[in-house]
């Protein structure tokens, strides 16, 4: 069954014009698609239609074969805002994470459980007591992961995970995602994030989508991507090494 279909949506905020049209698209489970595209171009507003923060101005969202419900929670869909600190609010990084997971009113040890597990996955596991405000870049990137697994969800919407990460909590963000089961659409400009993580890549531009295809056809196409503000990833422009010959 197909995981998340979007059928002739249009996206935008209230009172303005959509910034996304006729968008169709599917998702099925365990996928990685990375949404690409300009700044402006609508993906932060895409994904806050997918959480059911904004209502489609047009067409259809469906999970599971069901209609998606706009201005409440499914657990099934989980966002990691671009900012942190947009999503982290609680004194303690341990009442951080485990907030979602009390709100779903699920007993106290299994809270306590989901959230062991998840600090775990994410390598945070004894900082519990932590304020979220000592935490470091990338710990609190790794925070709001946390924050979004202990939900358990089917899907995972994640909005520039490695912008501002310096070159070691990068690495670790990408081997986290890697290890990961959960289907994931990931909006990003870090394109070589985008090849290691996601073999599919759609990129939206001038209101809809303009490719959707095999990561590294979209990405290494020079025309396509100038033609929407993008560069090719220097990984696909740089000369293969030649074979050492003995």
């Amino acid at each position: 069954m197909t995981l998340l279909a979007l059928d002739a949506l249009s996206v935008g905020w209230p009172g303005r014009a959509p910034v996304l049209s006729g968008l169709s698209l599917q998702l099925d489970p365990g996928a990685r698609v990375a949404l690409i595209g300009p700044n402006g171009a609508g993906k932060s507003s895409l994904f806050h239609t997918i959480a059911g923060v904004l209502a489609p101005q047009a067409g259809a969202l469906r999970l599971q074969g069901q209609p998606l419900l706009t201005g409440g929670f499914d657990p099934r869909i989980a966002l990691v805002f671009q900012q942190a600190e947009d999503q982290l609010f609680c004194p303690t990084l341990a009442e951080d994470v485990a907030f979602g997971a009390r709100n779903l009113g699920l007993p106290d040890a299994q809270v306590q459980a989901r959230c062991a597990q998840a600090l775990a996955d994410c390598g945070l596991s004894g900082l519990e007591d932590r304020p979220v405000h000592h935490l470091s870049g990338g710990e609190k990137r790794r925070a709001c992961i946390a924050g979004a697994l202990v939900m358990r969800p089917e899907l995972l919407l994640l909005d520039e995970p490695s912008g501002g990460l310096d070159l070691r909590n990068r690495r670790r963000l990408i081997t986290l995602l890697a290890g990961l089961e959960h289907a994931m659409l990931i909006a990003s400009h870090d394109l070589e994030l985008v090849l290691e993580l996601c073999p599919r890549v759609v990129l939206i531009d001038q209101g809809g989508i303009r490719a959707d295809g095999p990561a590294r056809a979209v990405l290494g196409d020079a025309a396509l991507m100038e033609a929407h503000g993008q560069e090719v990833p220097p990984s696909l422009t740089r000369p293969r090494a030649s074979p050492v010959q003995k």
